[in-house]
Order: C-alpha cells, then sequence, then structure tokens
C-alpha cells in the first residue's frame, strides 16, 4: 500500500480493558515505521466502567515542518474507528465518527450500562439496530466477539483488537511490524501476541475455535441426585431443564428441603408442559428472593473474589481492594429480625423514628477488610435462621397467594399470572416498586376478571418505565 498523508485513529474503550495500552501500541507501530504519530486521551463519563476516547494521528516524517497534530478526533475526519465493546461501536456512529471512507472495528459482546440493567423490564439497547447500522454507515465493519476470544486464549481485548486493525488492512503496514511494537511494550508479551493472532485470524475472515456450549453440572449430592430424579419422574420433559436448575439454586439458596417445597408447589400446578416450564423458572426466582442474607452470602463467596481477580487480570502477587456501595433500608433490617420482633418495629412509630436516621445514608463497604468481611460472613451465617424471619414469611404467604391465583385460573390466564412474577426482582427501591406494580395488576385481575390479553398488557406497561407512568395509564383504559 502506498503511504498516504495522514491517518486518523479513534480507539473508544472502557476502563479496565487496555484502551491507553492498545493506543500505545499504534503510536509506536507508527513511529517505528517512518512517521510521526501523537496520541491523546480524553476520559468520558463513568456510564458504566468509564469509558475513554483515545485518539491517535500520523503523519509520514521527513516533511519540509514539523506537523501540528489535532488532539481529538473530528466527526466525518476519522480513517479508522475501534470500539471494545458495542455500544461504544454504537456511540462512535452516533457521534459522526463514522464515515463511508471509514473503518470500523468493534467487538460485538456487550457491557451493560446501568440503566439497562435496572430497567423494570427488558431495557437492553437493540443489538442488532448498531450492528445494522455499524455495516451500513462504514467503509468495511470488523465485528466479532472479541472478550471471548481474548478469554479463550488468556489475555485482555485490546490485544486482540490490535490483531483485527493489523487483519483489516487499514493501515500499510505488515504484520510483522504489529508484532513488533507488542514486543517493544515487554509486558505479557506471549500473551498479547497471542491474542493478536486471534484478532487477525477474525479480521481475515478465518475460522475461529468454536467454544462448546456449558452444559448442566450434574448433582453432587445425594440429595441433589434425589430431587434431580424427581424431577425427571414427574414433570414433563420440558420443564426439566428449568426444574433442575431451581432445585440447584434453591439448595445453594437455603437447603433440600426448601428445593423440595419448591417441587411440591410445581407439582400442585397441574400437568400442563408450557405452564409447568414457566412456572420452574418464575418460582425458583421468586423463592430465592434477595434478602440481606442472600446479598452477604453473594458478596463473600471465594468464587466472586475469584472472579474479580480475573476480570481485573490480578497476578498472585497483587493486592485487590473491592469496595461495594450498600444501603440497606430500615424495613430490610427488620425483615432479617425473627418475625415477630421484626413486624413490632415496623408497628411502631417511635421505634421506627429512632431507628430510621440510622438508615437514611447507603455506605462503602469494603469487603476484602477483616471487618467487614467477617460482618457479612456472620450474615451471610444467619441462612439457616431465614424461615423464621419476617421476610421469609411475607415472602411465603405472597408466593402462595400467587399460586393459588394461578391455580384457579384458565390456562392462558394462569400463564400470564405465572409471569407477572417478572415484576419482582431486586432489592431496595426495585423490590419495592415491582411488588407495588404487581400488587395492582392483582388487586385489579380480582376485581374485575381480567383476560390473558388484559394481564398482558398490564404487564407490560408495568415494565416499560419505572414512574408507572404507562401502567397507571393503561390501568385507567
Amino acid at each position: 500500500m502506498a503511504q498516504r498523508n495522514r491517518f486518523t485513529i479513534a480507539v473508544l474503550g472502557l476502563g479496565g480493558q487496555g484502551g491507553g495500552v492498545l493506543a500505545d501500541w499504534i503510536v509506536q507501530l507508527g513511529e517505528k515505521n517512518g512517521y510521526i504519530a501523537q496520541g491523546t486521551s480524553v476520559p468520558g463519563v463513568a456510564q458504566r466502567t468509564g469509558a475513554t476516547t483515545y485518539y491517535i494521528e500520523m503523519i509520514p516524517a521527513g516533511g519540509p515542518a514539523q506537523p501540528v497534530l489535532a488532539l481529538t478526533p473530528v466527526p466525518g475526519d476519522v480513517d479508522v474507528v475501534i470500539a471494545s465493546e458495542l455500544m461504544e461501536t454504537g456511540r462512535a456512529i452516533l457521534r459522526g465518527f463514522v464515515s463511508k471512507d471509514t473503518t470500523l472495528i468493534g467487538s460485538t459482546h456487550r457491557v451493560y450500562a446501568i440503566s439497562e440493567k435496572s430497567a423494570m423490564g427488558d431495557g437492553r439497547a437493540s443489538n442488532d439496530r448498531i450492528l445494522a447500522a455499524a455495516a451500513e454507515r462504514s467503509k468495511r465493519f470488523v465485528g466479532f466477539d472479541m472478550e471471548a476470544a481474548s478469554e479463550r486464549v488468556g489475555t485482555v481485548i485490546s490485544s486482540v483488537l490490535f490483531g483485527a486493525l493489523a487483519g483489516s488492512g487499514a493501515l500499510p503496514f505488515a504484520r510483522e511490524a504489529y508484532e513488533a511494537a507488542i514486543r517493544a511494550g515487554g509486558k505479557g508479551v506471549d500473551a498479547s501476541l497471542k491474542g493478536f493472532a486471534a484478532g487477525y485470524d477474525a479480521a481475515q475472515g478465518k475460522l475461529v475455535e468454536a467454544v462448546d456450549a456449558p452444559t448442566a453440572p450434574e448433582p453432587t449430592t445425594e440429595a441433589g441426585r434425589t430431587l434431580a430424579a424427581r424431577v425427571r419422574a414427574r414433570l414433563p420433559t420440558a420443564a426439566h431443564g428449568f426444574a433442575i436448575e431451581g432445585v440447584r439454586r434453591l439448595m445453594d439458596y437455603q437447603d433440600a428441603a426448601y428445593a423440595s417445597l419448591y417441587l411440591d408447589r410445581l407439582e400442585h400446578l397441574g400437568s400442563d408442559p408450557v405452564l409447568l416450564t414457566e412456572a420452574a423458572r418464575h418460582l425458583a426466582l421468586w423463592m430465592s428472593y434477595e434478602d440481606t442474607i442472600r446479598v452477604a452470602d453473594l458478596k463473600v463467596r471465594a468464587s466472586r473474589f475469584a472472579r474479580v481477580r480475573g476480570e481485573v487480570k490480578a497476578k498472585d502477587d497483587q493486592i485487590v481492594q473491592l469496595t461495594e456501595y450498600m444501603h440497606p433500608r430500615l424495613e430490610e433490617i427488620c425483615e432479617t429480625l425473627p418475625a415477630g420482633i421484626g413486624r413490632r418495629i415496623l408497628a411502631s412509630q417511635s421505634w421506627s423514628h429512632r431507628l430510621e436516621r440510622f438508615f437514611t445514608k447507603g455506605r462503602h463497604v469494603e469487603t476484602t477488610s477483616l471487618r467487614w468481611f467477617m460482618m457479612l460472613s456472620i450474615l451471610a451465617g444467619w441462612r439457616r435462621f431465614r424461615r423464621g424471619t419476617l421476610r421469609y414469611e411475607l415472602e411465603q404467604a405472597r408466593i402462595e397467594d400467587w399460586l393459588t391465583l394461578v391455580r384457579a385460573a384458565e390456562p392462558a390466564t394462569a400463564l400470564e399470572l405465572v409471569k407477572c412474577q417478572r415484576l419482582i426482582k431486586g432489592y431496595g427501591d426495585t423490590f419495592a416498586r415491582g411488588l407495588a406494580n404487581y400488587g395492582r395488576i392483582t388487586d385489579r385481575y380480582r376485581t374485575a376478571s381480567l383476560s390473558a390479553a388484559q394481564l398482558r398488557a398490564l404487564r407490560e406497561a408495568a415494565l416499560a418505565d419505572e414512574e408507572g407512568v404507562a401502567l397507571e395509564q393503561a390501568l385507567a383504559s
């Protein structure tokens, strides 16, 4: 490829994905191959993990004067856009960085924004629309799951992105020049070269090694094997997958007796495969509600600390400190107490007023410190007393009331009632909103004998927005 007068490259990355390393490699690549290169970075807001735009501009060396290079990308004047995640690809398109003269390189995996995770329903942005726009707006779109490729070879995504850049042919440098830039970095060279090779091959259209789909683990205890056999013997085949996973989840959440109660409840719903398949999923979710005991248990698990270390690529000799933001409300604290005590405090205005001030603000909890680890471990150990808590009593009553409605309804209506459990999730304000919406819908169902279609419409309205405006309008109509 003949030398051009100028190349402009924008890299859009998330915090912790090595965007700075990638930008340094590209600058090193240009400088070692006869170009004057400059790299800059503009940090963005912490929408997910902190998006940052890196900009590299390079021009052939040896001109009559020292060039003045730009500090930021200009819409309509970017030769290569590299995005480390699919939503960053969409942002690049929206900001005008992608044109018919642009080679667009982007990973197709997703890191979900807080607004997507906290939505009442499925708040995920459309992947298909972004992929279609990427192919339509750019000169060439090189897209595949680069996060999966990096995990497969045990490296970071920046090396896979660098390989995809080389494989795209967008810059006039040989493969060996890219690899030399990685070696010049001097850190994690072998792993980075493996990631580079994976990205290069994928961009060249070569087959990427397939990853086998995960299979459900077999029960490891006698109680688990007994309950799994019961699922296969008494429930329709279509429901086996969700039911066995529900048993596993509830044994982990509480114990084998609680998982057995789960199967008792399923078996009392009849034999309709469609209904039981949905009920197996939603009943398991409701029965494993997220109380303070569950949250504490998940926070201090060794598997979680191992996962976090893996995500940040921490070495064995590196210390990782993990800080959580927690904001338990007085209601959640009282619901963790024995039912009689918790109910009495919540019913007393004087006691509630005295205690409320201790729970008005959230706090930062360093779960890797001995103090907080011990406190959360003790709270997680209260699982053995969960059946005596106020929250357990309240949730079991709600579940039984829900199942009573399902058993008494016609098949189509029963299915929509089962799916109304989607409204109830999370903890804190999210749980309170969802439970309130669920209550409004079931109250209307009891008084107005709603049809399946009407129930479905109300449920979708409740999932449409957090403020409840759509549900209010649907109930009014």
